[in-house]
């Protein structure tokens, strides 16, 4: 029967059982780097700064900037090299200053190249940047001082290549990265995890590397890693580039441990050093992360990361053949060719490659991984509901609605939803034994679609028949 209203204002609450999940982001990324605790800006350098004139008494000149880098800071009386000046910082009045042993002469023009000194945020914090600007603001700019620069180069990449959101934590150490992991746990936006330039073979490198794993696959469960490849692969002397150490199987591998949570990448890029001006090499995951974010955006993150260019490189530091990355794909390690001039990520493959089985692709674990966080967080509801049929009806028709939608945008493989997922909450999957411990279980099953890889024509000649 109609209901007729009179006019006014009306609101319906709709039940929370019946709201749509909705899906998460996957492009926020999470960098540890190590940062000092000061570092030079070269890029802010102030040449030729007047301070004073020299009145033949007068020892102490006063700086108009503070911190300043001390070393970097070089003082002129009357435009030459001044000796016996000394560059302090006074913490408690916030100011710079210069010192002579002795007082310049009356009317001496006294200046300085100043390089001011910049204290980033505290290490084991991190900061939600989401400019380049902002991770200046934070950790500092280009500064010429490595291993600082590695991070902001892979900062700087990321924002290049796509990437919108990332939250950036310094360290004073490498050995430092697997107690401050804790700190990026509480962000939950936080998708995928890269330590730019760790390729530390040693104990150190090994150990960070495995807690980075252990941080996305155990202690997460809903994140994954980026991992670059040292900075030089090379052996002999002269030193040539050695693929074997690419080689699981060798003993002086400097692969990560195996792991469908993570992904590799070779070799590193050759980026312009604003600060000399000259070209540098950075490692590939900032921009590699950059990249993920892209694709996640434009296609969707079933959209496998690769045949995608690298913005910002200009060379690569090793070229790498088709018959050379033949003997690595199979190991996961993925390469970044220079193909007719383009450079661009050629491979998409988890940390194992065919070890890995059905989630040998970069994409399909990320997916699932998208899948698993979208409902998890899109359920909550269901927590402390009444565990009766009622409810597995609800929790299947919304995680149905959800799939189909993940389906139409051609994540899932198959002709129709059917085909591509089912759902099941039932007596079946829900048994007395554990309604009593207070469990509902719901049983989903995904076809994820997977990329071409190996694409295939098969040409053949034959004989046109005659007129």
């Amino acid at each position: 029967m109609a209901q007729y209203l009179s006019p006014g204002v009306y609101v319906e609450e709709v039940p929370s059982a019946i709201k749509p999940i909705a899906g998460v982001s996957t492009s926020t990324a999470g960098f540890i780097g190590v940062v000092p605790d000061a570092i030079s800006q070269p890029l802010a350098k102030q040449t030729g700064v007047s301070i004073g004139t020299g009145d033949g008494t007068k020892t102490a000149f006063n700086l108009p900037v503070y911190p300043v880098d001390k070393t970097h800071t070089a003082v002129k009386v009357d435009g030459t090299a001044a000796s016996g000046a000394t560059v302090n910082n006074d913490d408690t009045n916030k100011v710079s200053t210069v010192t002579f042993a002795s007082a310049p002469a009356n009317g001496s023009k006294i200046s300085a190249d100043i390089t001011p000194s910049f204290s980033p945020v505290p290490a084991g914090t991190p900061k939600l940047c989401t400019t380049f600007t902002e991770f200046k603001s934070f950790f500092g700019d280009f500064s010429g001082d490595a291993p600082h620069d590695l991070l902001a180069q892979a900062v700087y990449g990321f924002f290049n290549n796509g990437g919108s959101r990332c939250y950036v934590m310094r360290v004073l150490a490498e050995s430092d990265i697997p107690k401050f992991l804790v700190n990026f746990e509480a962000i939950d936006e936080i998708a995928m995890v890269a330590a730019p330039g760790l390729a530390q073979n040693d104990a150190t490198g090994k150990n960070t590397r495995t807690q980075l794993i252990a941080h996305c696959q155990v202690r997460t469960q809903n994140r994954f890693a980026i991992f670059d490849s040292p900075p030089t692969v090379e052996s002999g002397s002269p030193a040539t580039l050695d693929l074997t150490l690419l080689d699981a199987k060798n003993a002086g591998s400097v692969l990560p441990p195996f792991t469908d949570f993570g992904a590799f990448y070779f070799p590193w890029l050759q980026v312009n050093d604003p600060v000399a001006n000259v070209p540098t090499y950075a490692p590939p995951s900032g921009h590699v992360a950059g990249i993920y974010a892209r694709v996640d955006n434009n296609r969707g993150v079933h959209k496998a990361p690769a045949n995608e260019p690298v913005i910002g490189a200009i060379g690569l530091k090793y070229l790498i053949s088709k018959a050379q990355q033949d003997g690595l794909n199979p190991e996961g390690v993925n390469c970044i060719r220079n193909l007719n001039g383009n450079l661009t990520v050629w491979g998409a493959r988890t940390l194992g490659g065919d070890a890995n089985a059905d989630l040998k692709y970069i994409n399909v674990r990320r997916t699932l991984l998208f899948l698993r966080k979208s409902i998890e967080e899109g359920t909550q509801w269901v927590v402390f509901e009444p565990n009766e049929p009622g409810l597995w009806q609800k929790i299947t028709r919304n995680i149905t609605a959800f799939l189909t939608n993940v389906w139409r945008s051609g994540a899932l493989f198959g002709t129709t939803a059917r085909e591509a997922f089912y759902v099941k909450c039932d007596a079946e999957t829900n048994p007395a034994s554990l309604r009593d411990l207070g469990q509902v279980v719901t049983e989903i099953g995904v076809a994820i679609v997977r990329p071409a890889e190996f694409v295939i024509f098969r040409i053949s000649q034959f004989t046109a028949p005659s007129a």
